[in-house]
């Protein structure tokens, strides 16, 4: 064991980690990348470069790319890095992609039907129908016709048959499609000349990411990350992984970002998006220990954003738009002082030039 650190020195790690306190950067430098940063919702993955110092405005289009990744969620990577994520993201067995893909592997398993072959046979169906921009909806009838019923499923919702939605998602990337920034409904697109990369760059490697941004961690953690399991994880464990004790628990960090635990939490504050890698770790008790504040910050639906102060979540936000203005609402969970005010807003400004439109004004909750 190489020691111990305390709470506050873990949250210092992962806002240094993850550039949280810097004010410019650029994307090829930019190490949220590398896991992928999620793109759900208006302030989503561009916003999340933008609060690392990237000139989101500057980029052509094409330096970055949008595919659904892990957890079937849209994801940013470098465009450059696509065919060593395609390799990264795989499922680790089958068994593991069994887990991936929730309900959809009982019926393939009762078909006698591999969950990897499922995944190909979806890939392989989705490449023949997908040579132009298509809308997701378009692309899944058509897919559904040429696939056998242990693939499809009834929804209730839509009142069809279509495929079950991990497969579809899991399988986009193997195919070797994108989705179109800013769509909705999500539109895909042949990715050009495509080719998963036999062998992923140790800087890609999904768990050795997480603990390098998220770390100190446990399996069990980055298996929740992952919609892995503890075992499957356990057993690519990191060779070079260090034990250190959190306030008394034992988790791990690679043996080259010891050193970096030390130190108090820069003073940044930052208003992260829902979805903000920040947000994503798997130890949330550790992030916010109050559970009302808990389940404030992470409700089942309508996710707000969080104000981070000093490497602590001290309140959230949410955005209302009207036309051309932007009003921030903040719920702050700590008393707001005149240079917390001060800093919310210059990230309020920032927020409302990302979205080209003009700050209102911040409506803090009382």
């Amino acid at each position: 064991m190489a020691g111990s650190t305390t709470r506050a020195e873990v949250l210092g790690f992962r806002v240094r980690a993850q550039q949280l306190d810097r004010e410019s950067g650029d994307m090829a430098d930019t190490a949220v990348l590398d896991l992928g940063v999620q793109d759900t919702g208006p302030d989503g993955g561009r916003w999340a470069l933008a609060s690392r110092g990237v000139r989101v405005a500057e980029l052509t289009g094409r330096e970055l790319a949008t595919v659904w990744t892990i957890r079937g969620a849209p994801h940013l990577y470098r465009r450059v890095d696509l065919a060593s994520v395609a390799a990264a993201v795989e499922p680790f067995s089958d068994a593991d992609a069994g887990k991936r893909i929730y309900d959809a592997t009982k019926p393939l398993k009762a078909a006698g039907i591999s969950n990897f072959a499922a995944l190909d046979e979806v890939a392989a169906a989705m490449r023949s129908v997908v040579t132009a921009p298509m809308v997701k909806g378009d692309v899944s009838r058509r897919v559904a016709t040429l696939v056998s019923p242990p693939y499809l499923r009834f929804c209730r919702s839509c009142d069809a048959t279509h495929l079950y939605e991990m497969p579809f998602r899991l399988a986009a990337l193997r195919a070797g499609l994108e989705l179109q920034p800013g769509t909705s409904p999500p539109v895909l697109e042949p990715i050009d000349d495509f080719t998963r990369a036999a062998e992923v760059p140790e800087r890609l490697d999904v768990i050795r990411a997480y603990l390098r941004l998220l770390g100190p961690a446990t399996p069990k953690d980055v298996a929740g990350y992952l919609d892995s399991t503890v075992k499957e994880v356990k057993a690519r464990w990191p060779a070079d992984a260090i034990e250190v004790s959190v306030d008394g628990a034992p988790a791990w960090v690679l043996a080259a970002d010891v050193d970096r635990l030390a130190g108090d939490p820069p003073a940044a504050t930052r208003l992260l998006g829902p979805f903000d890698l920040f947000l994503q770790a798997k130890d949330r008790s550790r992030l916010v220990a109050d559970p009302a504040r808990a389940k404030a910050l992470w409700p089942v639906l309508g996710r707000p954003g969080a104000v981070l102060r000093g490497g602590e979540i001290v309140g959230t936000w949410r955005p209302r738009k009207a036309g051309a203005k932007l009003t921030v609402l903040v719920e702050p969970w700590v008393r707001p002082s005149a240079s917390l005010l001060e800093t919310i807003t210059e990230e309020a400004e920032r927020l409302a030039a990302h979205r080209d439109v003009r700050l209102a004004g911040i409506d803090l909750a009382t």
